[in-house]
């Protein structure tokens, strides 16, 4: 599954960037980011990492996950990506969040948010629905922050 969104604003890349680069920052916006915990630092690693906990209401019931997301890429002002990278040795299914922006010829910024994921908790159409209604409302909010 993969949801992808885009926004746009006038406003400074850097304006939008300062909150998509750190996921503890996710909170404020996006609300299928329920918790997130800062891991402390791996000295056999240079990607920062972060206890994330994805909740999505669904009816009556809430569906919830605790991931453990690192940032692979960052590139200032341009491109934040997480990814799931569990610490005990299993296989997992992927998660990964990209944050891409880029620079009109008006001078807005434009903000693409992707989301993807290969398992099968959160598959099937209904939750789909869920969590792309949960990165619209975010994508509301984050917009509502900047300008």
């Amino acid at each position: 599954m993969e949801i992808v969104r885009s926004l746009t604003a006038d406003v400074e890349p850097h304006d939008l960037f300062v909150h998509v680069e750190d996921i503890a920052d996710y909170r404020a916006w996006m609300p299928l980011v329920h918790d997130v915990e800062r891991l402390p630092d791996d000295p056999t690693s240079d990607s920062p990492a972060w206890l994330v906990e994805l909740r999505a209401q669904v009816g009556p019931f809430a569906r919830s996950k605790r991931l453990r997301m690192e940032r692979t890429e960052l590139v200032q002002d341009r491109v934040a990506v997480f990814e799931r990278r569990e610490a005990d040795g299993r296989q997992h299914s992927e998660w990964i969040l990209r944050a891409d922006l880029a620079v009109e010829e008006s001078g807005r910024t434009v903000l693409t948010m992707t989301m993807s994921y290969d398992g099968s908790l959160w598959a099937g159409p209904i939750l789909e629905r869920v969590l792309d209604d949960q990165v619209r409302r975010g994508s509301d909010r984050l917009l509502e922050l900047v300008t």
